[in-house]
Formats: structure tokens, C-alpha cells, sequence
């Protein structure tokens, strides 16, 4: 493990192509001209287009849907021509069904949008010019990252707009609720799917090759969200791989020469749903998805939502991906038709290629300045916690505030980070700018900056009745502020998430001994591969990233036998395990409620409302240091975690299925998240 030998490329020698911001042109030219102009895109190796009737009736007459339906008749003893009927009728229920002019509305009506709501959309016109070769050479699959509504919006309104092909676009059933606009999402592209499938294999059958068909023919890119749903906290989630499945199967069974996978990272200055996202990390239900909720939400047409940047990335040729890794021979054993279950190489192969298309997606994310400032202010808020009334947040001076986000500007750019600081306008000015815009979470009062978790209001009029709010309600008043600015810093997380991680293993290790240090950093690594983006079967590679990155920078000295901290690198260390720390304690606090709290009747559904419960009741006590604790996603994931690890187990048979906990293992495993070194080595032994 030399401390940066097998670290062979450095984020900062990777060139980044230039944006152009496409609503300049809006701002100044005929919207309904730019609406109805001749649209003439590029097709795979000069395809006919055919209509979505026949696209339907090709997945119907396919002899792999076929031989499903005879084995579904036979193994239920209904009649062919029903679960034909029934095929069919799946079919028309998820079915797209593209009509240009509904395409071209949406084109004018977003055009309208988009220059109310942003001050630029900026979008790297290289990435798109190699798109567009793609689509010509391979049939393509688009993987756009997912943190808003917007985003495939957003990406039919591009494809249109530098007129390449329009995708057809996986969308959730619950979208279908919305009556006019969920079918003309249907007419712009959209194909509607269940978020589940159970073992329903009619279902997967029709579903699967109506995607593969797709492909096969080069109909149109296909476009899904790798994460499969929205991420409430801006992190990447761990990616879902039953339709990365579909995608790469018309390669791996020799029906394609290979398929070309575009990741696609959409950053947003400011979240349009972020408020919401906060809300529903508390508990509070996502409201359902209705024609008429669109339009109560209008007024969000009257706030500044910043800029959007899109980066098209390179396109990654599937059959590079799979050289030496499947043999496709495998698929010449049965026909094609007959469906079989992937093998364990298929399944690790596309399980790889997932996690390297979301890191691809991170990698091109540009972070903006408040996502720096984010970061340091909510570092802050939590060190004036430790020292003031609770209630009485200090705030930070604004000169302070940009000296500090300065030095971490220059540390994300060392780290490889795609920053988006213009860098000819004074820093105060973009940290002014910056503050402005977030002005719902911030406050600025006599030149300090303040989270803005004051206490509640009371009466808004002389007369009116204050209305009593209890600790509860204001504490989770005050975490919808901090989860919010949290849902920023957590951008930037894949940048420093791995030196953050060795900053970490550094305070837990026993001795500055890199064996343990490396001990350390793995146990973490292990631990939290729930939560972050963590490649399986890096560790290694991870960890020599890890001191590269703080080597280069001048934050430790690493020899053959031990890690050291330099002097002048204590600054970036307390940023970096402040950066981890509220989820270090996130875990710890479940793991505290498993042991103490946990029942004989405790059951997954259960879990998130008991939790939170143990969890506001510490907060109000002070016994809690991270509000961000009340996170639903960061209490999901540290249960799948100990899921994972066998500290608590899942009792089949029983309805619904209760969890059994380990308590001796829990608590090991919360000692060793809390740096109590002794149970360290014995808590290694047992991962």
C-alpha cells in the first residue's frame, strides 16, 4: 500500500470542456419560433423512424413474450389468447406514444419556464456534439443524474432543442395520477413502469422487451435514472441495476455490436423542491402527484433558482466495459427467446459498471460557491451549539465566512472538484450573490451570517393569538433549515468523502501505524458503503486515493510504515472528519436504539417512526449534537448497513417480517463508530 504508486491519475490533469448558456438565445428571439421550427434529428445508421403502434406490435409478436405467455397458459391453465390479452394490455398501460406536437408545446412552455425560474441553463456543447455521433453509431442509453422533478424535463427540452433524437423516458406509475399531464409526459416520450414488480412475470417480460426492442432497433435513446427515484438528499444513491440489466442484454446476447452509455450530471444552484425533500426526511408525507398540486405550485415561478449546468459525458462503450470480464458464449448455450437468469459474472459485471457510470456522474457534478459555503456554515453552526444556548446561534462574520470559503475553494480544487467560482468577480461579491439567493436559509444581521433556525414567530398582528408551539414542533422547524443547507454540503461529498474518510480512521486509529490506520479507514469504508457511492472491492485503491490527495496537499506525510500529520495540515483534517462526523453519530444513535429500544415486535416499517422518536427526544435533551440525525435516509441506510453486516437480522416467516438485533454486535460496532479503540480489532475480526 505505497501511498500513491497505484494512484495513477490525478482529477486535475481531466480537461473540462466549456458550457454555453442555451437561454441567452430565448432571452432574445421568438419562443413559438424556436417551438415550431423543422426538427430533423440524426437517426441510428439512417433508420426509419417507425410509429410507437408498430414499436408495440413488434414487442407483442416477439418470440421471447411469446414463449412466456405458452409457459403462463400452461403453468395456470388459462387459455393463450387471455394472457395475451393481458400482455397487451400492460403494454398499453406503460406504452409511450410520441407526438412531435406535444414535444413542440412543451418546447414553448418550458422556454417560458425556464426563463422565469433561472438565470442560466448552461450545458457543454463537446459532450453534446459526441452524443450526437453516438446516436448515429449505437443504440444509446442516456443516464441522467436525479435530484428534481425538472431533470428529465430538462433533458427532452436539450435533445430538442440541439435537435438530436428525442429519448423515450422511464417514468414512475404515480406520475399516471396526473391525469392531462401524465398523458402528455406519455406524449413527449414518457413510458410508465411499476416501482415494483414482485414476481410478476408477465409484467417483467412485457416490460423488459418493450426497452430491449428499443434498443435493438435503434428506435430512439432510451433514458432511465440509474438511482431509480429522486435523491431528497443530493448524495448519489446506491444504483438500482435491473434496467442497466435490460440495457446491456441486447450486447451481451450478440443482438447489437455494442451500446453506448451516456452518464449525464444536472447540478442546481438552488433546489426547487428543497424544502420538500426536508420535509419528507421528517416524516412528512410527498404529496401525491395531481394535475392541480402543479398548478398551486405556480408560485415558485415568482423565486430565483440560479443556474443550471448540464455536462454530457463521454460516451462508455459497454462492449469496452465487458472485454475480459463475461463470456458471451454463455448466451449461445440455450435460444435467445428462453429466458434465463444472469450469471454470477453477468451480475458483478453490470453491478461494476453501475457504480463507475455514478462516479462518472459525480465526477462531472459542477459545484457551485454556496455548496462551499454550506458546508462551513453549518460546520460552524454546530461548534456554536457546543459552546452557546442552543438557541442562540452566533453566526459567522461575512469576512470571516469568505477568507474560510477561499481556503476551501483552493482545497475542492486540489481534490479534483468541478467548481463553478467566477473567478473574475471579487470573492465577497460571489459570496454576497450567493447568500442572497439561499436568503430562505440564511439571515444576515449586522455583518454576521446566521442558519436561519431563530426561534419560532409569534403573533405576525397586534391581536392575533400566538398560537403555543412545543419543543418537538420547533425543533423540526429548525431541521428543515438544517437538513436543507445539509442537501448542499452533501454535493460536495464525493469529492472529499474519501480523504474524509482517512481524516476519520486517522482520530479512530490505535497508533499512527498505517496498517492501523488502513484498518481503520476499511472498517468506516465498510460501514458506510450504504450510505456513499463506495466502488465494491476498492478499499485498497480508495485509501492510496485517499493519501494521495492529502500527500499533494501537504496534510500528512506517508512512509512505508506510518501516516503522519504535518503541521500546517490540522485545518483540512478538522474540516474533513467535521464533514463525517453527523453521520458517524447518525449510526451511532440507531445503533444506541437497537440496543436499548428495540423489541421483540420491532419490524422495518416500524423502525423510522421509533427512531425518530428516541432521536428528537436526545436532540431536546442536548444529548445529540447533529439535528441532520433526524434524516429518514441516513436511518435507512444505517440499518441496511447493519442488515448487511448480520448485526440484525430479518426473521422469515413472520408477517410482516420483524428484526431481530444482535445487541452484543450493535454495540461493538457503535463503540467502534464512537473512536472506543479497544473493541476495534474484535469488531474488524467479525466484518
Amino acid at each position: 500500500m505505497a501511498s500513491n504508486a497505484g494512484y495513477s491519475h490525478s482529477p486535475m490533469l481531466k480537461k473540462r470542456d466549456d458550457f454555453e448558456d442555451i437561454l441567452e438565445e430565448r432571452r432574445t428571439s421568438s419562443d413559438l419560433r424556436y417551438a415550431l421550427r423543422c426538427y430533423t434529428p440524426a437517426l441510428y445508421k439512417g433508420v426509419t423512424p417507425c410509429h410507437s403502434g408498430l414499436l408495440k406490435s413488434m414487442v407483442l409478436q416477439s418470440d421471447q413474450l411469446t414463449y412466456v405467455i405458452r409457459q403462463i397458459s400452461k403453468e395456470t391453465g388459462k387459455a393463450t389468447a387471455d394472457v395475451q390479452e393481458e400482455a397487451s394490455a400492460i403494454l398499453e398501460e406503460m406504452a409511450h406514444s410520441l407526438k412531435l406536437n406535444t414535444v413542440r408545446f412543451f418546447a414553448f412552455s418550458l422556454c417560458k419556464v425556464f426563463k422565469t425560474l433561472f438565470k442560466s441553463i448552461c450545458v457543454n456543447e463537446e459532450g453534446i456534439q459526441r452524443l450526437q455521433q453516438a446516436i448515429k453509431e449505437h443504440p444509446v442509453v442516456l443516464l441522467p443524474s436525479h435530484r428534481s422533478y425538472m431533470d428529465f424535463l430538462l433533458m427532452s427540452y436539450l435533445l430538442f432543442t440541439y435537435e438530436l433524437s428525442l429519448p423515450v423516458i422511464a417514468a414512475g406509475m404515480d406520475f399516471m395520477g396526473m391525469k392531462v399531464i401524465g398523458e402528455m409526459l406519455r406524449m413527449s416520450g414518457a413510458f410508465f413502469i411499476r416501482r415494483s414488480f414482485g414476481g410478476d412475470q408477465l409484467y417483467w417480460t412485457v416490460f423488459s422487451e418493450y426497452v430491449r426492442t428499443m434498443l435493438k432497433i435503434g428506435y430512439a435513446p432510451v433514458e432511465f435514472f440509474l438511482e431509480g427515484t429522486r435523491s431528497r438528499t443530493a448524495k448519489s444513491l446506491t444504483p438500482k441495476l435491473g434496467l442497466l440489466n435490460i440495457a446491456m442484454d441486447p450486447f451481451l446476447k450478440g443482438e447489437v455490436y455494442d451500446v453506448h452509455v451516456v452518464p449525464v450530471s444536472i447540478s442546481y444552484e438552488r433546489i426547487l423542491e428543497e424544502t420538500l425533500y426536508a420535509r419528507e426526511l421528517l416524516g412528512i408525507p410527498k404529496p401525491k402527484e395531481s394535475t392541480s398540486g402543479l398548478f398551486k405550485a405556480r408560485k415558485v415561478l415568482s423565486e430565483d433558482y440560479g443556474s443550471i449546468h448540464v455536462y454530457f459525458g463521454q460516451p462508455v462503450s459497454v462492449r469496452s466495459l465487458a472485454e475480459g470480464r463475461v463470456n458471451r458464449r454463455q448466451f449461445n448455450l440455450l435460444p435467445r427467446h428462453i429466458p434465463t437468469r444472469p450469471g454470477e459474472d453477468v451480475q458483478s459485471f453490470v453491478s461494476d459498471s453501475a457504480y463507475k457510470l455514478v462516479r462518472l456522474q459525480e465526477e462531472n457534478m459542477v459545484l457551485k460557491p454556496w455548496v462551499l459555503l454550506a458546508s462551513l456554515l453549518l460546520q460552524n453552526h454546530h461548534q456554536n451549539q457546543d459552546h452557546q444556548d442552543q438557541n442562540q446561534d452566533q453566526g459567522m462574520a461575512v469576512d470571516q465566512l469568505t477568507e474560510q470559503a477561499l481556503w476551501l475553494r483552493n482545497v475542492s480544487r486540489q481534490y479534483g472538484a468541478f467548481l463553478h467560482w467566477p473567478d473574475h468577480v471579487p470573492p465577497s461579491e460571489v459570496v454576497s450573490s450567493s447568500l442572497s439567493l439561499h436568503g430562505g436559509l440564511v439571515r444576515l444581521c449586522e455583518g454576521r451570517v446566521h442558519l436561519a433556525v431563530e426561534r419560532a414567530a409569534g403573533p405576525s398582528s397586534p391581536g392575533e393569538a400566538l398560537s403555543p408551539v412545543t419543543p418537538g414542533e420547533e425543533l423540526l422547524n429548525q431541521a428543515v433549515v438544517l437538513l436543507s443547507c445539509a442537501s448542499y454540503r452533501n454535493q460536495a461529498l464525493h469529492v472529499f468523502l474519501r480523504p474524509a474518510l482517512l481524516a476519520s480512521a486517522l482520530h479512530a486509529a490505535a497508533s499512527t501505524q498505517k496498517h492501523e490506520v488502513f484498518n481503520s479507514f476499511s472498517f468506516l469504508r465498510n460501514m458506510f458503503s450504504n450510505e456513499f457511492i463506495l466502488c465494491p472491492g476498492a478499499t485498497v485503491q480508495d485509501f492510496e486515493e485517499a493519501c494521495f490527495l492529502l500527500v499533494k496537499t501537504g496534510v500528512l506525510q506517508v512512509t512505508q510504515h506510518e501516516v503522519l500529520v504535518t503541521e500546517s495540515g490540522h485545518r483540512t483534517l478538522s474540516f474533513l472528519t467535521n464533514m463525517l462526523d453527523p453521520f458517524l453519530q447518525g449510526y451511532q444513535v440507531v445503533c444506541r436504539f437497537l440496543c436499548e429500544e428495540a423489541t421483540e415486535t420491532l419490524t422495518e416499517k416500524l423502525f423510522i417512526p421509533a427512531v425518530r422518536k428516541f432521536i428528537i427526544k436526545r436532540l431536546l435533551a442536548g444529548s445529540l449534537r447533529y439535528t441532520e440525525v433526524l434524516s429518514s435516509d441516513l436511518q435507512k441506510n444505517s440499518l441496511a448497513a447493519l442488515l448487511r453486516l448480520g448485526a440484525v437480522q430479518k426473521i422469515k416467516g413472520a408477517d410482516p417480517e420483524t428484526l431481530k438485533v444482535d445487541t452484543e454486535m450493535v454495540s461493538s460496532l457503535e463503540d467502534t463508530l464512537g473512536g472506543k479503540l479497544p473493541t476495534q480489532k474484535a469488531v474488524a475480526a467479525r466484518l
